[in-house]
């Protein structure tokens, strides 16, 4: 993919949200989030919606969760809604995480999300997560 067919960020810095985002080398996101608080979620819900209109190529993203202590439902119900749009069967989303019950709700996101959807893999280190990510993208279709 050159440089310039990557879609653009669209992405502002905001000190009242606990997540930053930025493009990876494969075009893909990167998210790291801080926090889940209920400002945090509903910025990330939009933002994510956003970038799945006119989704047309197969995707790698990045979730490091390792600073999360746990998550919220309306956390779970948010990447529920927005794991099951038909765009996300293009992305490959790999979550690093810390804690167990950061781990047990991406469970109950998985096993929620309509089948078909994202193709998600959680993990505690995040050099195992971009090792996944790397794998051939033609392994998604």
């Amino acid at each position: 993919m050159a440089e310039t067919d990557i879609k653009p960020l669209n992405w502002k810095p905001d000190p009242q949200i606990g997540y930053s985002v930025t493009r990876r080398e494969d075009g893909g996101m990167a998210y790291v989030f801080t926090d889940v608080k209920p400002a945090t979620i509903k910025h990330w819900r939009e933002f994510a919606l956003e970038h799945l209109i006119n989704s047309d190529r197969l995707t790698r993203n990045l979730y490091d969760l390792r600073l999360v202590p746990e998550v919220p439902e309306q956390a779970i119900q948010y990447a529920i809604e927005v794991n099951s749009d038909p765009s996300t069967r293009n992305i490959r989303l790999a979550v690093v995480v810390a804690s167990e019950a950061v781990r047990q709700a991406l469970e109950k996101i998985e096993a929620l999300t309509t089948p078909g959807g994202v193709d998600l893999a959680i993990f505690s280190d995040i050099d195992e997560a971009e090792a996944w990510l790397d794998r051939p993208l033609t392994l998604l279709v």
